[in-house]
């Protein structure tokens, strides 16, 4: 049996006994985490979130990249459309962890330069190698971005050792 069968198999078996009928487009805690790919950090499982509770931005290394701000304001724009705002009163986590794959990445200016949008010169502020640095620099890209204002906006590290996540940017409007 491949890995189709196998997921389309236990999604049989959510459908029947897990699922959750009702769930809203917006999250409940009107909040988005903005985390890694890296099946080790799931935002929901590592926050301990139920259904609809919170809403997910998966990248390599979870970064805020220009387009990662393209995709919030879009969101933005949903939110409005559905009667609500993605504004004051919502939250943005960006949740990084330790020992992500994007570090061995940093010795490959010629892949990471087109991610971030910037040049070879600019990639030394992405703060590739440092996860509390990469941190402090994509909440700082958050709170500067216009079209989200009034929205908290905060940063976690998650240590994929320990399971236990650490406050690294506190939240501030």
């Amino acid at each position: 049996m491949g890995v189709v069968e196998t997921l389309t198999g236990r999604n049989a078996d959510f459908a029947n006994t897990r699922f959750t009928e009702g769930l809203r487009m917006m999250p409940a805690l009107k909040a988005i985490v903005i985390g890694c790919v890296d099946p080790r950090v799931d935002p929901e499982a590592v926050l301990g979130a139920g259904p609809g509770e919170i809403a997910a931005i998966r990248n390599v290394g979870g970064r805020v990249t220009p387009r990662t701000l393209e995709e919030l304001a879009m969101l933005r724009k949903v939110t409005q459309s559905a009667g609500g705002d993605l504004g004051p009163g919502w939250e943005l986590i960006v949740l990084h962890h330790t020992h992500c794959g994007i570090t061995l990445l940093v010795d490959q200016p010629d892949l990471l330069a087109p991610y971030f949008e910037t040049d070879e010169q600019g990639l030394a502020e992405q703060a590739v190698s440092d996860p509390r640095a990469a941190l402090a620099h994509d909440v700082a890209a958050l709170r500067a971005e216009t079209r989200l204002g009034g929205v908290r906006v905060s940063g976690l590290l998650y240590d994929v050792a320990t399971g236990t996540v650490e406050v690294v940017v506190p939240p501030t409007a």
